[in-house]
Parts: C-alpha cells; structure tokens; sequence
C-alpha cells in the first residue's frame, strides 16, 4: 500500500483573518479524505506549527517539532510577520515520516473527499511530481456542518499553485533557499523543484480536488511587497543554480521562468 504524508502548518490567527474560518473546514476535510482512501492508501498528518500554536493543531495530527525561526530571521519587513520558510516545514517532514510521497498544501485549502485517491491516481499513471490547482467557491460558508455543501458546489478553476506532490526519496536534492510561505511566490519555489527533481510532471490545472472559500488574495496587500520581493529573489537565485546545474526541463512552467529570469534577460 502507497504511503503519504501530508503536512501544513496551522497558526492560531483572529476572527477577522480568513484563515480562523478556513482552517477548521481544512483540518475536517482532510480527516474526511482520509477516511475515505483508508482501504487503499496509508496516509499519515503532520502539522509544522510554531510553540504558540500548538494548541490548534488537532489531536490526530502529527505535530513536528516546533518551528524555531521564520523569514524574519533572514530579511527586514516593513511589516513583521511570522512566516515559516518553507524548508524549516519540508525538512521536519522529511525526518518523521518515510513516506513514498510527501504532500504540502497552504492550511487555507480543504479537500474534497476523494483527494487522497486522486493523488494515487495520478501516480499510478507514472506521475511523480505534480501540482494540483485549486477550485474557488463561494465564500459564504463558515460553519463545518456546511461542509457537504462546498463539496457540492464545483467552483472555478484557479492558477494559484497552493498544492504539491512529490516523492520523499528526491527531496535531500531541493533547493528551497530562505523562501517562506504566505507570501507571492513561494508556488513557483516549488513548482521549480518539482519540474527539476522528477521523471514526469505535470500540473494539474482543472481538476475538481481542492477548493478555497473565495478569492480575496490578502498577501498581494501594497504593503507586502517586500515579502513577494524577497521570494522572488530567492526564487532567481534558485533558478539560476538549476540553470548552471542545466537541470531545466521542457515545460509551459519552466518556459515561463525561463523567459523573466533567464540570467540573459535579467539587468546587469
């Protein structure tokens, strides 16, 4: 039987933070999808999670130790927030689990019930590195007894990536450089790595597997630039390792990065 580990990192947020109602709904949902692939497919919880929000990880999740910096510890913010770098996470991961794939999702996107078995679905079609895109719904859900209803209700197609797949063994080669999740492109950090560090990829774009309750995008806010300014330069100074490592594929994904961060295209 196929083994999975799924991680995320839960974070004890206020009721006017978009996560205080999506966060329960996530947690529900995964316990839901893994009860219904539990007859096919071995799948373990893990959270990533900081000392003070331990008490929000659920019971049947299994906590890693706790998350001891963030991108605070390696840039300047003109607003300070704690984000976790994405390597402190996989990393944790990568030493609780022998797991045959590793799965991590932004803790904002939920489920849908037969997750689990799509994703061995889709690796028993040979992919080993994926991504797969959200759904939007309506956000005017905020209670888990609604739940059966968001399932329900097939939303649109997103191009954010907030979900990837990919196989444990490859991981000790990412290089994931001080990028840190809840910022603009941290998806293209791990996009790269995936395209570079697998057999077959591919992304998934219109799959009805995940879903977010509306589309607010709050990390484009004016005064979070400097974090999206900060991911993208890790994310050029990780491009061009794989471009003098010439570990770059033919892809639309990779085409895309090579076209803005070619080191040819660049300013001097």
């Amino acid at each position: 039987m196929i083994k999975l580990a799924h991680i995320v990192n839960p974070v004890i947020v206020s009721p006017s933070s978009g996560l205080y109602i999506a966060q329960p709904i996530t947690f529900e949902t995964m316990r839901i999808a893994q009860a219904f692939a539990a007859n096919c497919v071995s799948i373990s919880l893990f959270s990533a999670q900081y000392l003070e929000d331990q008490s929000i990880v659920p019971d049947d999740f299994q906590q890693t130790p706790n998350l001891d910096r963030s991108v605070q510890d390696v840039g300047f913010f003109q607003k300070p927030r704690k984000l976790p770098l994405i390597v402190d996470i996989l990393d944790r991961l990568y030493a609780a689990t022998d797991a045959d794939y590793f799965i991590y999702t932004n803790v904002d996107i939920a489920l849908m019930p037969s997750f689990y078995l799509t994703v061995k679905g889709a690796i028993d079609q040979g992919y080993d590195a994926f991504a797969i895109n959200r759904r939007t719904i309506s956000k005017t859900y905020s209670n888990l007894s609604e739940i059966p209803l968001m399932f329900a209700e097939v939303g649109t197609p997103q191009g954010g990536h907030d979900c990837f797949v990919f196989r444990r063994n490859v991981y000790p080669k990412y290089q994931l450089g001080n990028a840190c999740i809840g910022a603009a492109k941290i998806g293209k950090v791990m996009l790269l790595n995936l395209m570079v560090h697998s057999e077959k990829f591919f992304e998934f774009r219109d799959w009805h597997a995940t879903f977010h309750l509306g589309n607010d995008r709050a990390w484009k806010a004016p005064e979070l630039q400097d974090y999206f300014d900060h991911n993208e330069s890790e994310l050029i100074r990780i491009f061009h390792h794989y471009c003098r490592t010439e570990a770059l594929i033919e892809h639309p994904q990779m085409q895309k990065l090579i076209d803005r961060y070619s080191p040819s295209v660049l300013p001097d």
